[in-house]
């Protein structure tokens, strides 16, 4: 692959403004780069993330800060299992920079994250954004 850019959707600069207050565009964008990461580090969740990033952005059930992180953050969406109750797990980096207006809000990986982990999460980490709040 070369260096594939896709447009996935656009940021609700409203609702991922908890992140950062410096967002510069509402352009997200999935990188092949990023697509064979996912694919390579979370082979059982790949197809299922890839078919919920979207939706996932779009429509948030929380956002957590990524400590590690500058301008990043941990944006959370239950999807539906018939096994138990599963969350697609998306790492997304706000972008700041205004040079030109090319840059993007990219994602950087995605997987899936179990209730209990999810429960772990919401104890032991900030809380930017939870979809019952607004």
């Amino acid at each position: 692959m070369g260096k594939e850019v896709i447009e996935l959707c656009t940021l609700n600069i409203n609702v991922y403004r908890c992140i950062s207050e410096g967002i510069s565009t509402d352009r997200v964008v999935l990188t092949d780069k990023q697509i064979i990461h996912m694919e390579n580090s979370h082979p059982e969740a790949y197809k299922d993330v890839i078919s919920e990033l979207k939706n996932t952005i779009e429509e948030p059930d929380y956002i957590i800060c990524d400590g590690k992180h500058k301008d990043t953050g941990l944006v959370v969406r239950r999807v539906l299992s018939t096994v138990e109750k599963e969350h697609i797990f998306i790492v997304l980096r706000i972008c700041t920079d205004t040079y030109n207006g090319e840059f993007a809000n990219s994602i950087i990986s995605g997987w899936k994250i179990s209730e209990k982990r999810l429960q772990s999460y919401l104890r032991n980490k900030k809380i930017l954004y939870t979809k019952e709040q607004n």
